[in-house]
């Protein structure tokens, strides 16, 4: 089963422990059981004392008195090409979830603090146990790419997708305006509230409506979800995943407060998922049992023939279509990982790098803001030459900035100090998806830039770690020149008002605020300025880039 990995990637892709795992509070259980009896507990309590209501399809038009009807070529396509993109982003979504298997609404993710997880293993308080070693392994057949760790091709996939998944939605919006095509989906009035009630209560005690023919009509339940899949769950999606950008939540704070805070997104962004594949399964099931044939030459064909199996070929060919294509992404997944890096970098890392990448980080979070907790990452180096800096309190330490620069230096940290200080609280956000408030104090990269003078010809900062990568060797990431100069880009060499301890990147570690959290060196041993990232490493701009296929822009 696991023949595409090594030894050393079997360990990390493929651990032992596979166990799945859901872990709800008890508080989810009592508002899942409020919903409950708001829902199905009201239907049955009116139908067993008032009896079923009157079923508002009786009162619909006749097929011959309908002014728009059946579906347009434009429609179908719309609707397949939204199918396959929705399953590739849920599939891929749950293999990012499963990279950091906890979702909170506070911004500090402390362990025990999350309404819901995934894993079974509680945290340690006997060791050291980071992020990622809290990551969880995801079966493949429920997940793109799934596996342990594979959040790099994950994200690859989900944002290769997302762009055109938005775009078809953009088109079948303005289509649907455009056709009168709306009024079969949006309600003309508030009445639908009551008619669709009445419809539900008939659906949850088991006794079925009237089936309108979806080629003329939808029944006010029918009207009331597909309004919703469209203009409520899909703008909640693509408005929660934005507000985990980095830099848009460090540039728009406001934003992520329409979900109480970025982990608030997160979840509610989870939450559509479901939503999503609740509808899916429910939509599904009943165009089975209200006419599988005549529903599918509907969407397939643009026919209204209850008979002819044509259009239930070609959908169960584009079923099958959408199959074969993630045995191929899987496929692909572990073969070609760098199409996957490389064709996301070229549709989304464009799109950000002359987009949110401009955006300025701001201050707006204050000293009662900052985390009772924040998640360590990453493996404590094993460098004889750091655990004896370490062993004398890093007082022999010297940081070698050189390069394409004028002025090649070597600084201890009380040179470091001696340049100023910036002190920041922000946003630490890691691609796995925790993230945490810390204050931050040390040198700007500004003054360091402008104590060395780099050469016009660099445009690319290096930061080498003493640490090592998830699959050994040297730990290193690059940042723009550009990103560096941003405020709040800093040399840190103190967390939350006390010198930066060994786990959270001692001596010296990188804020760069509108990134991801891997692009935050820690343990930097050296600096230094080049042309390019692609001479440096394996070409791709870090050591999470080199072996994980991370994205080189960290922005979202």
């Amino acid at each position: 089963m696991f023949t595409h990995f090594d030894e050393i990637e079997r360990s990390v892709h493929a651990p032992q422990d596979r166990r799945l795992f859901i872990g709800l509070k008890p508080y989810v259980f009592v508002v899942i059981g409020i919903i409950f009896l708001t829902t199905i507990g009201a239907a049955w309590a009116q139908y067993l004392v008032y009896g079923l209501p009157e079923d508002p399809s009786l009162t619909l038009l006749t097929a011959t008195e309908v002014s728009v009807k059946g579906f347009p070529l434009w429609l179908i396509l719309c609707h397949w090409i939204n199918f396959f993109f929705l399953v590739i982003l849920i599939r891929s979504g749950l293999s990012i979830l499963f990279d950091h298997p906890r979702l909170y609404f506070n911004n500090g993710c402390t362990p025990g603090s999350e309404w819901l997880k995934f894993t079974p293993i509680p945290v340690p308080k006997d060791k050291l146990w980071t992020a990622k070693d809290d990551a969880r392994y995801i079966s493949p057949l429920i997940s793109l790419p799934g596996y342990r760790h594979s959040v790099g091709i994950a994200r690859g996939w989900h944002f290769i997708h997302l762009l055109f998944f938005i775009l078809n939605g953009i088109v079948f919006i303005a289509l649907l305006f455009a056709s009168g095509q709306w009024a079969r989906i949006i309600p003309a009035s508030w009445h639908i509230l009551p008619d669709a009630w009445s419809v539900f209560v008939h659906y949850a005690t088991f006794n079925m409506p009237v089936e309108p023919d979806g080629f003329y009509h939808y029944n006010a339940l029918q009207q009331f979800s597909y309004f919703g899949a469209i203009f409520i769950l899909a703008p909640l999606a693509i408005i929660s995943g934005v507000c985990m950008s980095p830099a848009i939540e460090n540039r728009f704070h406001w934003l992520p407060k329409l979900f109480i805070n970025r982990q608030g997104a997160r979840s509610v962004h989870f939450l559509v998922m479901l939503a999503y594949v609740a509808y899916i399964v429910i939509h599904v099931t009943m165009v089975v049992k209200t006419g599988f044939v005549g529903n599918m030459n509907h969407i397939t064909l643009g026919t209204d023939n209850p008979s002819g199996t044509t259009g239930l070929y070609i959908g169960v060919a584009i079923i099958l279509f959408t199959a074969v294509f993630f045995v191929y992404a899987h496929w692909a997944s572990w073969n070609t990982p760098r199409w996957v890096q490389g064709t996301d970098a070229f549709i989304n890392g464009n799109l950000w790098r002359s987009t949110i990448n401009k955006l300025k980080p701001r201050s707006y979070f204050k000293k009662k803001d900052i985390s009772p907790f924040l998640w360590p990452n990453g493996k404590l180096p094993t460098s004889e030459v750091w655990k004896k800096l370490a062993k004398n309190k890093f007082k022999d330490y010297k940081l070698k900035i050189g390069g394409l620069v004028e002025n090649p230096v070597e600084l201890s940290l009380n040179d470091l100090k001696n340049l100023g200080k910036e002190q920041n609280i922000t946003m630490h956000h890691c691609i796995q998806g925790w993230s945490g408030v810390a204050e931050w104090g040390g040198v700007p990269l500004k003054t360091i830039a402008g104590l060395v003078k780099p050469y016009s010809s660099a445009s690319t900062v290096v930061f080498y770690s003493f640490g090592e990568g998830l699959y050994g060797g040297v730990y290193y990431d690059t940042h723009t020149l550009d990103n560096c100069l941003k405020p709040e880009s800093i040399l840190a060499w103190e967390m939350n008002y006390e010198t930066l301890s060994e786990v959270y990147g001692a001596p010296l570690r990188l804020r760069v605020e509108n990134q991801l959290g891997y692009k935050m060196v820690k343990w930097i041993e050296r600096i230094e300025f080049v042309e390019t990232h692609k001479t440096i490493g394996k070409g791709y701009g870090g050591k999470n880039e080199d072996d994980e296929y991370y994205d080189l822009l960290a922005d979202v």
